[in-house]
């Protein structure tokens, strides 16, 4: 197993980045937040790279932001960018075919990175969930601006009020996913679809992301503005407090004196 938070492999024009976190359900901290910002980065102006596919090594596709890292954020010199927002910066205008091949569990980014990518395919036994009212925050990732774009109103309610887990089928039923794979298979249907569209020509397909982009970035944007000084003033306050300390001890958060 490569010590690498990300791996990278190409086959043909078809580049696949693999979070390799796995012993953390591939749950992102600030280095795998900066490998895959840097990766995209990368492809995105490679001329030989058609289409990218995000995936998960091991069971999960990504358990969401690693808590239990958040007080080990290394010191950066001033002025250094890392971490969650170059990240969103750099996939809310990748101008590429992207595809989600969703291995096992998504949770909080791992949910709401999906409505940035083109097609997503999730594997029958995997589950999402959006966790951050549970977590006693809100939603990030401009969600409240793209979930409701894509599965509607009523749905994206649901999702986000509930923070239950949603399964395979009910992403594809209320058009999270595009479609259920048999079991270990969401990254080999994955790049049959890739196939398919990188038989394309590059410039093609990039001209028309980008026109795609175009149409929604300024409201992307303006959303992840919306909802960054919310979740911060949400963060430490006694709710969150209590979900984190219940996390960390394994155990069901108590709202009920809050």
């Amino acid at each position: 197993m490569s010590d690498d938070v990300l791996l990278i492999e190409t086959q043909g024009k078809v580049r696949t980045l693999t979070f390799n976190r796995p012993d953390k359900l591939n749950a992102f901290n600030d280095a795998l937040y900066d490998a895959v910002r840097d990766a995209l980065v990368v492809a995105n102006d490679d001329p030989r790279i058609a289409v990218v596919i995000l995936t998960g090594a091991g069971r999960a596709y990504c358990a969401g932001m690693d808590l239990g890292d958040m007080d080990n954020r290394p010191a950066y010199a001033e002025g250094e960018r890392h971490g969650f927002t170059p990240f969103m910066e750099s996939l809310e205008v990748f101008s590429k075919p992207l595809i989600a091949a969703v291995n096992g569990v998504g949770v909080g980014i791992g949910l709401t990175m999906l409505p940035y990518c083109d097609t997503v395919v999730i594997d029958e036994k995997a589950r999402l969930r959006a966790p951050f009212v549970a977590l006693g925050v809100t939603a990030e990732a401009a969600s409240t601006y793209l979930l409701p774009h894509t599965i509607g109103w009523a749905n994206t309610a649901d999702v986000l009020f509930t923070a239950r887990f949603i399964s395979a089928e009910n992403a594809v039923e209320i058009g999270l996913a595009r479609e259920v794979a048999p079991n270990g298979s969401a990254l080999a249907r994955a790049q049959e679809m890739a196939a398919e569209i990188a038989a394309n020509p590059v410039e093609s397909l990039k001209a028309t992301k980008g026109l795609l982009i175009q149409a929604r970035i300024d409201a992307v944007r303006a959303a992840r503005e919306r909802e960054g000084p919310v979740f911060a003033a949400l963060e430490g306050q006694p709710a969150n407090k209590e979900a984190l300390a219940a996390f960390k001890g394994k155990r069901k958060p108590d709202f009920s004196k809050l």
